[in-house]
């Protein structure tokens, strides 16, 4: 069931879910960054689609199984991914289609803390779910690519997620 919902994700559900919403910051600084992403975000996905294909970006390369770390658990059984994300996205998380994509990835959503961090999921076509915490990209693109500031929060996930996750017992 849960392959089913992945097919269909990139043909239609996942594009009409409600974008991510960036905090308007407070800081001139953080400001012209703000205005730069309005820019340049509907070309992000091209350029990093373009940057993965010539191998100048590999964001998945240092993973396991092409995954980032963090795993919570998956999919409760008897619900479908779209329910699940519903659920989710109910939490105030938010489609991230700008963010880089780890392998059977289905769909990428945040929810933005303030402009400078966001809480992010990841879930996957077998059901995994996974989160961290990290900088925005808008805030600090390349503190955010080198993924030093990942941090797990996994209790914090576990609390929003409740019992729609089967919890996994490490977090790797």
């Amino acid at each position: 069931m849960i392959r089913e919902a992945s097919q269909l994700t990139k043909q239609a559900w996942v594009q009409q879910l409600p974008a991510s919403v960036m905090v308007y910051p407070l800081s001139w600084v953080d400001r012209v960054k703000y205005f730069a992403w309005r820019i340049y975000t509907p070309m992000h996905p091209a350029v990093r689609d373009f940057l993965g294909a010539v191998g100048l970006v590999n964001h998945t390369e240092k993973y396991p199984r092409g995954r980032q770390p963090y795993i919570l658990g998956h999919i409760a059984p008897g619900q479908t991914m779209q329910e699940f994300v519903a659920y989710v996205v109910g939490k105030g998380f938010g489609n991230h289609f700008v963010a880089f994509e780890d392998r059977g990835q289905v769909v990428s959503l945040r929810h933005v803390d303030n402009f400078k961090y966001q809480y992010h999921l990841r879930i996957f076509e077998d059901g995994e779910v996974r989160g961290h915490y990290e900088y925005t990209p808008e805030c600090h693109p390349f503190l955010h690519m080198k993924e030093g500031t990942m941090e797990p929060r996994r209790d914090e996930f576990l609390k929003i997620l409740a019992d729609k996750i089967t919890v996994a017992e490490h977090s790797e």
